[in-house]
């Protein structure tokens, strides 16, 4: 009998997956083992008796006529597999599940037209943005991509017309002003995480980056931090996963700033002086006293506090990276090297979603350049 994550019996050929999905497996009459995976319990129940009353003729991917959950199950599995981490195939997973499955999940591989694809992304645009429209698009055309690869469709019918017209725009990612930055670094100054949110102000470092530093990337004597991992608390299973970072392009060195630098070293005289047992995670650079990380989602709700108590509008742990980003450019530092810094694949990443030129450095930009502009 298999068990779910609490350890309750869910049946014979059922059990749960450490992700959160649920596992229905048997052999056919031909002595073949068939296995699919869901979302819910009760669907996977419902295939496992269906199949089993069948007399196992049920395949995971009927060969003439598969429909598209059919198919996206298989590429999901089979072909995507352990190539995808885990934040994306969970992404690709709710797309799915929350719009693609309802309005063409039934419908036969070899039946689906671009008008069908399109009428998906059109149901979306009231209630999501653009952002979450255009995903839903990548996940139709991988995997009808990869149907058209294995012979089961003549051509994608994801063409260059089906697109996201009237999505919700998303919300405009914010920077800190130097006021606002300068407000919040006194607020916290003294308080348990710090070290934390002072240091991704001065690299701009993902959450998950500096949750998963330990002092082996730290090179004091070269003022050089390595970024070769990224960390995260998975509720769904009470572990905390250890990964490589959200692209090849985020595996770099970043140069420290000499208060980055003193920044560390208060951090590691911090764990000496509380006496942390470290034993659990081995050379992390940030621990709590009881010698666990601090968990991604506290570090947003313990930021809200934070800024209430300054005064100023509440944001997230991202808007730290975003306005490291923006002091630099107002610094003056290129984008390319920018781009660098951060771990972005491409220049437009960086510029268009990282960096917000504050309306007082506009002004300042215009000033320098006006006696150029004066040419009577």
């Amino acid at each position: 009998m298999g068990k779910d994550q609490r350890g309750k019996e869910l049946g014979i050929g059922i059990s749960q997956r450490k992700d959160g999905l649920y596992s229905a497996r048997y052999t056919d009459s031909s002595g073949k083992r068939r296995q699919r995976y869901f979302q819910k319990l009760q669907e996977c129940r419902q295939w496992l008796a269906d199949a089993q009353f069948d007399g196992g003729h049920e395949s995971i991917l009927p060969g003439e006529a598969p429909t598209v959950s059919a198919w996206y199950y298989y590429w999901i599995e089979n072909i995507k597999g352990n190539n995808i981490r885990y934040n994306t195939r969970r992404n690709y997973s709710e797309r799915y599940e929350k719009n693609i499955k309802p309005s063409i999940g039934d419908m036969l591989l070899k039946q689906i037209r671009p008008l069908h694809c399109q009428s998906v992304l059109n149901q979306m645009a009231s209630s999501y943005s653009n952002s979450v429209i255009e995903q839903t698009r990548l996940v139709m055309r991988m995997m009808f991509d990869s149907a058209v690869e294995n012979e089961l469709l003549t051509k994608n019918p994801v063409t260059k017309s089906v697109k996201c017209t009237s999505g919700r725009k998303a919300k405009e990612m914010r920077a800190l002003t130097i006021e606002e930055q300068k407000l919040f670094l006194e607020t916290i100054k003294g308080t348990g995480n710090y070290n934390q949110y002072a240091l991704l102000l001065q690299t701009g470092l993902r959450t998950g980056e500096m949750i998963g530093l330990r002092w082996a990337d730290v090179d004091f004597k070269k003022r050089v931090l390595h970024i070769r991992r990224t960390m995260e608390f998975r509720q769904s299973t009470g572990e905390w996963i250890t990964g490589e970072p959200k692209t090849k392009n985020s595996i770099r060195d970043i140069p420290l700033t000499q208060e980055a630098v003193n920044i560390l070293k208060r951090q590691k005289e911090k764990l000496i002086s509380l006496n942390v047992d470290s034993s659990r995670f081995p050379d992390s650079v940030f621990l709590r006293k009881d010698g666990t990380p601090e968990k991604n989602t506290t570090y947003d709700s313990t930021l809200f506090y934070y800024c209430d108590k300054a005064g100023i509008r509440r944001f997230s742990m991202h808007v730290l990276r975003h306005t490291f980003a923006t002091r630099c450019i107002e610094s003056g530092m290129r984008p390319k090297t920018l781009q660098m810094i951060l771990g972005h694949s491409t220049i437009g990443v960086t510029m268009n979603l990282y960096v917000h030129v504050t309306d007082e450095e506009k002004v300042k930009e215009v000033r320098s350049i006006e006696k150029s502009l004066k040419i009577i």
